[in-house]
């Protein structure tokens, strides 16, 4: 598995959806509000015909050729929401456990994403198989392939220019490459409209510093993202300095400590739901040594946004960054 951490959180992710972590304490100050409206995608108006076979580079250099694509399984959220979005879900067959969203609930749970069970998905008999360059283990998606499973496999995402290569990948594999640019140019028409509303200020040192932090409360851990944390696109993108990257936090994520935070000094801090509530809520997040020494902890302001959408970059991007701007800023207009 890469140390990026957009595939790092997922892997994590996958562990720690299944527990129940929560606490006592209360997320619902002035500075904390939840995250996004009703858990859901909203497909394309018109649901595509697949035109197939049609035979596609995938990100590990493989040539795959799909025949059929009448039973997918995508072992990510974030590759199931595209497919779902395109219209295409009902061909979807399972879900991995970040698969959060309402449309894909019923479906049964054969993945942990980086705990990949070929039997599990083999046993669904699928068509086409979609995984991520951080899928594994290995062994189990060589097993799938050996098997005679296509496997299409998507670079992981990093920011918000991967919004569109992403969607692309999945839509031409699934032979529907019209919608998959269509549902580009809407995904990018409703990120750029947010962007535009953001009336952050122009000046870096005017613009309000925030730092990601993953929690996981129930197996204590606590880190603060720094370069390649997957957050700090989506932070520029809503007028915010990412507080970790820009103290010089090299990692991807590192151990939150009491000097980490001073140097990051974050005016806001920007977390996942079920992290915040991991921990106990806003009263337990300040108890983190260290986060009730900065301004985002004297004022108790934190930005949450749910676990299974944030670091997606796909169709509900926009959601995500319209939260945070809200949060941030008050309703963006």
């Amino acid at each position: 598995m890469r140390t990026r951490l957009a595939g790092a959180l997922v892997s994590v992710l996958a562990l720690t959806l299944t527990a129940t972590a929560c606490g006592g304490g209360d997320t619902k100050t002035p500075a904390a509000a939840t995250a996004t409206a009703a858990n859901r995608v909203e497909p394309l108006t018109d649901a595509p015909e697949p035109d197939l076979p049609v035979t596609v580079t995938s990100a590990d250099g493989k040539k795959v050729t799909v025949p059929d694509a009448e039973r997918i399984v995508p072992l990510s959220g974030s590759l199931s929401e595209i497919v779902f979005t395109l219209g295409l879900g009902d061909r979807v067959v399972a879900r991995d456990i970040t698969a959060t969203f309402q449309q894909a609930a019923k479906l049964p749970v054969v993945t942990r994403n980086h705990d990949v069970s070929a039997e599990s998905v083999l046993s669904l008999k699928p068509d086409l198989v979609l995984a991520e360059t951080t899928t594994g283990p290995e062994e189990a998606m060589d097993q799938i392939r050996a098997a005679g499973v296509p496997v299409l496999v998507v670079d992981p995402a990093q920011g918000l220019d991967d919004v569109g290569p992403r969607i692309r990948a999945v839509a031409d594999a699934l032979g529907v490459p019209a919608s998959g640019k269509e549902l580009t140019k809407r995904s990018e028409a409703r990120i750029a409209a947010v962007q535009k509303a953001v009336a952050a200020p122009a000046a870096d040192k005017d613009k309000p510093r925030v730092a990601f932090l993953y929690l996981r409360g129930s197996a204590s851990v606590y880190l603060i993202g720094g370069k390649g944390s997957g957050a700090t696109s989506l932070l520029e993108a809503a007028g915010a300095v990412d507080a970790g990257a820009e103290s010089g936090l090299d990692k991807d994520f590192t151990a939150i400590t009491t000097e980490a935070l001073a140097k990051a000094a974050p005016d806001a801090i920007l977390v996942m739901t079920k992290g915040l509530e991991s921990v106990g809520g806003m009263d337990g997040l300040v108890r983190i040594p260290g986060v009730a020494q900065t301004p985002a902890g004297m004022n108790r302001r934190v930005v949450s946004i749910e676990d299974g959408v944030l670091l997606n970059y796909g169709p509900r991007t926009d959601q995500v960054l319209r939260s945070i701007v809200d949060q941030l800023y008050g309703d963006a207009k």
